[in-house]
């Protein structure tokens, strides 16, 4: 296999337009379908990337015989569905974050990729952009030491909007999405299991029936602390901010962009082949299927974010 080809489902969503461009940019890839909520909005988009199948049915896009992969960026209910779904049909599936939004769904899918031997992975980004590589190659090489980590993930979401300002036709979540990047990240940057979590989350959102701002604590083998603060309810500068608190050195991540305690900024620049996260996670996807291999963040990997959640979930609502 020289080539691999790639089918997006969620291609009208926000991120699957950033798959798009991410993939356009990987000579190893062809993008061979789009798969959106109506037949007119893939045709829009197919349009722009000049990609040759079109559907509004997902199990149709499945049934395309030379398809070898498939990307889900669609909404967060439906993950666990068409991963199933596409290991079922023997493609590989790189699924956006969450992999799915319990524990049993998550269990589930790596359950199919261990019967089928598919690559399966989550979209764990944050392993993935350079500020948290640059961070992580220094853990590895023995020069840092996470002592703890404080990160605030903040946005304005008080009507179902996505990131492009559409109406979402389904709710996001504080813990199964955006607390899911950060326990993960925690889990990774640390290298070690959490053994203590707490959580607390503020009042009900009366429409949207989820909690709008949410506090998590946890706690490694060795006494690594993570702090995680998290808001829909925030006025002002969005996304996520995460402070390293070493043993040699505070740094300051926020997306690509890497800055040490004192806000003088590091250069990140030759950490990778792009400073674009989504197209450093995809070409990973791509080459964990042309060479047989693991990829990092598969769905193996990524569990054990899901059944801290899982705990947090059970404590939140007891």
């Amino acid at each position: 296999m020289s080539k691999v080809r790639i089918g997006v489902a969620g291609a009208n969503g926000a991120f699957g337009s950033k798959h798009l461009d991410a993939l356009a940019q990987i000579d190893e890839v062809e993008i061979l379908a789009v798969m959106a909520t109506t037949l007119n909005k893939a045709d829009g988009i197919a349009d722009i990337y000049s990609i040759p199948n079109r559907f509004d049915n997902y199990d149709q896009m499945l049934g395309l015989p030379d398809l070898d992969a498939v990307i889900l960026a669609s909404p967060t209910q439906i993950h666990a569905e068409q991963g199933l779904k596409a290991m079922a049909a023997g493609k590989h599936v790189l699924i956006e974050i969450p992999m799915a939004d319990t524990l049993a769904d998550s269990e589930a899918l790596l359950a199919k990729q261990k019967k089928t031997g598919l690559i399966a992975m989550a979209g764990h980004v944050r392993r993935f952009n350079p500020s948290h590589q640059w961070v992580h190659n220094k853990i590895v090489a023995g020069e840092l030491s996470i002592q703890q980590m404080d990160i605030q993930t903040y946005f304005f979401r008080r009507t179902n909007m996505n990131a492009n300002g559409e109406p979402r036709s389904w709710t996001d979540h504080l813990l199964w999405h955006h607390a899911c990047h950060s326990i993960d990240l925690f889990r990774y940057q640390a290298d070690e299991e959490v053994t203590e979590v707490h959580a607390i989350q503020g009042a009900i959102h009366p429409d949207l029936g989820i909690a709008m701002d949410m506090s998590i604590l946890m706690k490694t083998e060795t006494g690594k602390l993570c702090t995680l603060s998290l808001s829909f309810n925030n006025n002002g500068p969005l996304g996520s901010y995460f402070r390293y608190i070493c043993d040699n050195g505070t740094y300051i991540a926020s997306y690509d962009d890497l800055y040490d305690g004192h806000n003088n900024q590091i250069d990140v620049s030759d950490i990778d082949v792009s400073l674009n996260g989504i197209e450093l996670i995809d070409r990973e996807f791509v080459s964990a299927i042309l060479k047989g291999r693991e990829p990092n963040s598969s769905i193996e990997q990524c569990l054990p974010a899901m059944r801290i959640m899982h705990e947090i979930e059970q404590k939140m609502t007891k």
